[in-house]
């Protein structure tokens, strides 16, 4: 499935979800991804499938929603995977925009070292970079980069683009019990994130269960203290610590579900009314 949705995104609000690249397509095997671990942890990129291929995909899925009269705010990059390991992200992007509607990329930012990469992101309107650790026996514990991959060039390379991009740069941390959680550093990372002022931070803690599973989320009290200095320090900061809400979009059903999902929110799709309610669901 090339796009998904609308979604209601927590990020994004009422939100397309575009897929640039095959399943578990990763640079990170993160010890929370809901996914579990990618087939295999790479950083060269590539073209996967024809631009209008996807543009087409995209195009349609628009022309329905507008036909129902249904509101898009964001088309997002946010596939299963790491959607800069496309080589023809650029060309997407920039075919997606007469479209209207603003662009959205979600990264793990592990390729921000490279100025190709950077040009690409430069097309969106919005990059929401995933920011877990600054120091790097951490991050490798919590992230599991490919080995090509060094945590201080990823950094410079994020640092680097936020002075450039003429969008918003936005930031994620999730947090995970013993790993990334203690008070020294989350003071450290948001001393970094100071520095590139994002937009948006995001703070947030696995509600779904991880790959690992020994990865836990934080104590209630080590949430609440990051949530401290976060506030402290970054201007905008947002916290994601509650479990998905509200229900699937209008003619969805379970076949479409394209995240791990609870089963109190599934079942009811069975049902002979399932396909008529035009809420959206939420990611």
């Amino acid at each position: 499935m090339l796009v998904s949705g609308p979604v209601m995104s927590r990020r994004f609000g009422r939100s397309l979800e575009v897929t640039n690249i095959p399943r578990k397509s990763c640079s990170y095997s993160c010890v929370y991804c809901q996914l579990g671990p990618p087939r295999s942890v790479r950083i060269r990129r590539r073209p996967f499938l024809p631009v209008q291929e996807l543009v087409r995909a995209v195009g349609d899925k628009v022309a329905e929603c507008r036909a129902r009269a249904e509101p898009v705010d964001f088309l997002v990059f946010v596939p299963d995977g790491e959607p800069t390991l496309d080589a023809l992200l650029r060309a997407e992007i920039r075919t997606l925009k007469p479209l209207g509607i603003p662009v959205g990329v979600v990264t793990n930012g592990s390729l921000l070292w490279r100025p190709e990469v950077r040009a690409d992101l430069t097309e969106a309107d919005v990059v929401l970079v995933k920011v877990d650790a600054t120091d790097p026996e951490t991050w490798r514990r919590i992230n599991h980069p490919g080995r090509q991959l060094r945590l201080p060039a990823i950094l410079r390379g994020l640092e680097v683009f936020a002075r450039s991009f003429p969008g918003e740069v936005w930031t994620e941390t999730t947090l995970v019990d013993g790993t990334n959680d203690d008070t020294d550093g989350v003071r450290r990372l948001v001393g970094f994130l100071e520095g590139i002022a994002p937009a948006r931070a995001y703070l947030t803690m696995a509600t779904r269960p991880a790959a690992i599973p020994g990865a836990r989320p934080p104590s209630a009290q080590a949430f609440v203290e990051a949530c401290e200095v976060f506030r402290a320090r970054l201007s905008r900061v947002e916290f994601l610590a509650s479990p998905e809400e509200g229900t699937f979009a209008h003619g969805r059903s379970p076949a479409h579900v394209v995240h791990p999902c609870r089963e109190r929110r599934v079942l009811p799709m069975s049902s002979p009314h399932a396909n008529r309610s035009p809420e959206p669901r939420s990611r």
